[in-house]
């Protein structure tokens, strides 16, 4: 055998062995029912105002074994904010802060992942809020083990968390108190606790 043709079958040993992998790449969707996309900041800086959306969908895709593979895409309907309190939710919806008209929705798409640990793991990615994007880090813990649900269905649990600053994003407004800080504080922490079933087909 030439040594051309000798690359050309090593080329091609290579090409095999992966497609195995590509053949074995699962798909989840995240389940609303047991999820909870929620997000937290502190009010008058003496207590945190916690809220959730209620409406979001999002996708898992990753090749078994290889945690590196990891990809997560979500998209949140930001007038699906929810506080508990109806005149605040709607000044939220407002162009004051997320503006629901002109931007409807708050997506993530992951780029990586890193700092893979015992429990846990970082996914780098875009997360896009009013139009503009920045790069995040999520602190995950997890993925759980994959356990069957009432239906036979797969599933498996993870949470995310980051804290960003929502004047990055252009949400803006703030008032200054009395006691010399604001109504509402830059930082704003975010929680998703999911629950993800396998697609299939």
């Amino acid at each position: 055998m030439t040594r051309n043709r000798k690359i050309a079958a090593w080329l091609i040993a290579i090409t095999l062995l992966a497609l195995p992998s590509i053949a074995t790449a699962e798909t989840w969707a995240i389940d609303p029912v047991h999820s909870i996309a929620g997000f937290s900041a502190r009010h008058m800086m003496i207590s945190s105002i916690h809220g959730t959306f209620e409406k979001y969908a999002g996708t898992i895709r990753y090749v078994p074994g290889d945690v590196k593979s990891v990809r997560v895409d979500i998209v949140i309907e930001t007038a699906s904010i929810n506080t508990r309190h109806v005149k605040r939710d709607n000044h939220l919806r407002s162009a004051d802060f997320l503006d629901v008209q002109n931007f409807p929705h708050i997506t993530f798409k992951s780029k990586k992942v890193q700092n893979v640990r015992q429990g846990g793991l970082d996914l780098v990615g875009d997360l896009t809020i009013r139009g503009t994007t920045k790069e995040v880090v999520l602190k995950v813990t997890g993925p759980t083990p994959i356990i069957k649900g009432m239906q036979g269905e797969r599933r498996f649990g993870a949470r995310a968390t980051v804290t960003i600053n929502r004047m990055d994003y252009g949400v803006n407004w703030n008032r200054i108190i009395e006691a010399g800080g604001f109504m509402v504080s830059p930082e704003v922490q975010i929680a998703i606790e999911l629950q993800a079933v396998e697609k299939k087909g």
